[in-house]
């Protein structure tokens, strides 16, 4: 249990996908406008991962090992994300319609984001067993919706601040985020 709960605060706040990494930056950046959006996008993302890395634990495990062809881990699992995205977008488009209209283009990129790919392949390469990549993945997830609803509300607030010129729009969300991964890399012990 104890393992687990170190996994789970290791990959949302140490190892943050978004701030630690870098990875799924392009959502990161594109939808946290605003705090509803970026939270629906959270919601979305937590779901994702975290079905996304019970399917490709057990697909791996199962399937590609058993059959040797480990070498096809990474287009299957984009196959398996892809399958997910399209299943989270239909029922966005049918019972959230407003959210769905405010993730506009931002909600099929999840199945490009390397983000999600990443859990995946993180779970392989660390020898993960099925429980432990879920709560890996419900980690991962949940520091990128604690990061991308930080960063939101931040914007919300800087909007409405005298800000120079030269620093208007993207200059400044691109600063914030940097001091945004300056603070999370202290819970590293870096810094």
């Amino acid at each position: 249990m104890t393992e687990l709960l170190l996994i789970a605060i290791g990959s949302a706040l140490v190892n943050n996908v978004v701030l630690s990494q870098f990875l799924g930056l392009c959502p990161f950046l594109g939808v946290s406008k605003k705090t509803e959006t970026a939270a629906g996008m959270g919601v979305a993302v937590i779901f994702v991962i975290t079905i996304a890395s019970a399917c490709t634990s057990l697909i791996y495990d199962y399937i590609l090992v058993k059959l040797g062809i480990e070498y096809l881990q990474t287009i299957v699992f984009i196959l398996v994300i892809a399958a997910l995205v399209q299943f989270v977008e239909m029922f966005l488009k049918k019972y959230m319609v407003s959210l769905y209209q405010a993730l506009g283009v931002y909600l099929p990129l999840i199945t490009t984001n390397c983000a999600v790919l990443g859990v995946a392949l993180t779970n392989v390469q660390k020898g993960y067993n099925l429980i432990e990549s879920v709560v890996n993945g419900i980690g991962i997830s949940g520091g990128f919706t604690i990061s991308i609803i930080l960063l939101s509300g931040v914007r919300e607030k800087i909007e409405h601040n005298d800000i120079p010129h030269v620093f208007k729009g993207s200059p400044i969300v691109l600063i914030t985020a940097g001091l945004m991964s300056l603070a999370f890399f202290g819970f590293s012990g870096l810094i």
